[in-house]
């Protein structure tokens, strides 16, 4: 649902957010040969959710969704500055204003559980480090202290029976790179509880090393067979990792909105100009996908502007991209 939200707002440039309800009824209606939105993953905060609401609000949220016919399935923890988190490379006082967001997020979590409308899925979170400048100062402390933060936060997760996904972005410092991110799983080191959410649309500028030249794995130009090798080669790191997963589509280029500007653009599914043939290189990273626990697969929609949102041929094109997926490798 977060597609309704992120890069949303009132400031110059900005959209508004869309209603959970209005981002409900487009999940709802979308339909390829038959085949209709299973559920959705959620973002817990404004305006869908207050990340403090009561018991019985956070009910009348899951009778809201399951009145559509959907299930919950990964929940998005607030834990950007702004919202109910902050920096997990900041102060203590940053950290722990994450740490409450993944609190926050699992007391959720369990009353979605108990309530019978999420049964699978993840909590989502990054670094809430937007940029690389800052990290780029010390970057082993920078990193040290994210692996801080995200052990802290694992083991949060781990009492309350959930588990953390890590999504990898390259606006996100320690998370900018395939290599950098590598570094922050390994060093937690509790592929258990924190793994890592991969979006095909941002691991694309993985391979190209935006943000982090040197852990480019492509350079413009390249042939489709310097392309899966690389493809192969990034996979091969992460998967292992992988425990939560973005069917998308990525043009090539570096776009952004509000709190999340110079990132991965998600272009629609069926873009001419995307750079992903998203079947095959969706099978790269859910090889094995049952045995890491993942029993559902979404997409993402980040800053596609409110037209492109409710336009019923965006939500078929991913709804079909996804169906292909599916039945390419389940």
């Amino acid at each position: 649902m977060w597609p309704g939200l992120v890069g949303k707002g009132d400031e110059e440039g900005q959209e508004p957010p869309i209603s959970l309800d209005q981002m409900l009824q487009w999940t709802a209606a979308a339909e390829v040969d038959g085949q209709k939105f299973e559920g959705v993953d959620y973002f817990l905060f404004h305006p869908h959710t207050d990340p403090d609401a009561s018991e019985d609000d956070i009910r009348r949220i899951a009778d809201q969704i399951a009145s559509y016919d959907l299930v919950v399935g990964s929940l998005v923890a607030p834990i950007w500055p702004g919202t109910v988190g902050d920096s997990a490379m900041g102060s203590d006082e940053q950290q722990e204003k994450f740490l409450s967001a993944i609190t926050k997020a699992c007391r959720i979590a369990k009353i979605f559980n108990e309530h019978g409308i999420r049964q699978y899925g993840v909590i989502r979170i990054d670094s809430a480090e937007f940029g690389i400048d800052k990290w780029r100062e010390d970057s082993a402390a920078g990193t040290a202290r994210i692996i801080e933060t995200f052990t802290k936060a694992a083991n949060i997760a781990a009492e309350n029976g959930e588990r953390l996904a890590a999504e990898g972005e390259i606006c996100w410092a320690g998370m900018h790179s395939w290599k950098d991110m590598l570094d922050l799983l390994e060093g937690v080191g509790m592929p258990e509880t924190l793994g890592f959410q991969a979006d095909q649309a941002h691991t694309y500028l993985y391979l190209m090393g935006i943000n982090a030249p040197g852990h480019a794995l492509l350079q413009e130009g390249y042939s489709e067979e310097e392309f899966y090798a690389a493809y192969e080669t990034l996979t091969d790191k992460l998967r292992p990792w992988t425990i939560d997963f973005h069917v998308a589509q990525n043009d090539g280029t570096v776009h952004g909105a509000g709190t999340h500007d110079k990132t991965g653009k998600h272009c629609q599914a069926d873009d001419p100009n995307g750079k992903l043939d998203i079947t095959k290189t969706a099978g790269y990273w859910l090889e094995g996908a049952q045995e890491r626990g993942i029993q559902h697969i979404c997409w993402d929609g980040c800053m596609f502007p409110n037209s492109v949102l409710g336009s019923p041929s965006t939500w078929n094109a991913i709804l079909k991209a996804m169906v292909d997926v599916r039945t390419a490798h389940s």
